[in-house]
Order: C-alpha cells, then structure tokens, then sequence
C-alpha cells in the first residue's frame, strides 16, 4: 500500500528546522512506504513492511530536542546540502525511536552502543539501495530495515509527550490484548508539517510484533 500524499513533517520550533526543507515537504506529494494491511481495528492496523532503506542520526535530550536537532542534517543529506550529488525525493513519515532499544534498525547507528538518546529517521525512496545512494557525510547513516510486521495506532493532536504517551499505552495495551508480542520499542511518525492544525495532524505510535 504505497500511497502519495500530501503530507510534511515539523515540530513546532519551526526556526529549529530548515525552512526551505519543511516548505518543500508542504508544498508537493510525498511518497509514503508500501505496506499491507494484515488486519484492522478502529484506529488501529497490523501491518506488514517490505524491506525499507533509511537514513539516520542519533541525537540526545528530550522526544521533542531530539527530532528537531535530527530533522537538519538528514534534510541536508537528502536535499545535497553536506554533500556531492544528487538530491533525494522527500518522504514521509519522519520516525524516532529510543536508541539502544532499537539496534538492529539503526546498524551502525547504535550498534554495540547502550548510549542515551533518540533514533531519528528518513525513509529513502522506493527502489533506492543502499549501493545506489550517495555517501552521507557528518553522523548522517544509511542501514536497511529488513521486513517487520508492525501494529500501529493512528491518532491526530499537538506533539505533546502526553500525547504520545497515552498513543503509547493504548497501542501496547492492544497488542497483549490481542496476543501478540512486542520486539522493540514503540516507535514514532510524524506526517505532517507543523502549520497544519493539530486535529487535521495524521501521527502514528508503532511497534514490531512477532510473526
């Protein structure tokens, strides 16, 4: 279910991030990932992940510090901005997940490493390798994500760590209710930019379940 939309990513520290970057993601469609849908309830999927290539950063401090200090340099990598070649499509969503607790997601990013923080992520382009993809520079990573079967829960409303929080609780209380088993931690998606009204906003709690 790869789908375009039109959809963009920020936090509202907007002055944190680059303007021109955030600007690009409102304006145009963006490519989403491709996934199937295994099952549904309400606000909530199971749903099952191809393969997916991605850039990352590892960043320190709070949820909300932590994405906005990676969403610079992996704009730059993907606009060619800190380095040679050619510019990367824009996708959404944006995701972040603790580091240390998603390791095998983030090699070499955290890798043998127990250190605190934030893993934040670009989904790189349907089709891209990791073999095609220009060289990042700087702390900037590619890794490839092998296929994961992830339950998700959809909820709109402002960035807030209470909100992400209670998204949180429901999706894992979800998941032991319907006897599933959690492999890592709940990770985070921003779709949209940060003009867009909170209730308009499409925001995403997942987390890897085995099967």
């Amino acid at each position: 279910m790869r789908t375009i939309t039109k959809v963009a990513f920020g936090l509202g520290a907007v002055a944190a991030l680059s303007t021109a970057a955030v600007a690009a993601w409102a304006l145009r469609p963006i490519e989403t990932p491709a996934y199937s849908v295994e099952a549904q309830d309400g606000d909530f999927e199971l749903r099952r992940y191809p393969a997916l290539v991605v850039a990352s950063v590892l960043r320190g401090g709070s949820r909300r510090a932590a994405v906005s200090a990676g969403f610079g340099p992996l704009a730059n990598y993907i606009f060619a901005k800190s380095r040679g070649g050619e510019k990367i499509a824009m996708t959404a969503p944006v995701t972040q997940a603790r580091a240390g607790e998603k390791i095998a997601m983030t090699a070499p990013v955290v890798q043998g490493r127990t250190e605190a923080g934030w893993v934040v992520s670009f989904i790189m382009p349907a089709g891209r390798t990791l073999d095609d993809l220009p060289q990042p520079a700087g702390d900037v990573h590619l890794a490839e994500e092998p296929p994961r079967r992830m339950a998700v829960v959809r909820f709109s409303g402002a960035w807030t760590d209470a909100n992400f929080a209670s998204a949180s609780d429901r999706l894992l209380t979800w998941v032991a209710a319907r006897g599933l088993t959690a492999k890592g931690p709940v990770e985070y998606a921003y779709y949209n930019d940060p003009f867009t009204p909170a209730f308009l906003r499409r925001n995403e709690a997942m987390v890897e379940v085995a099967g």
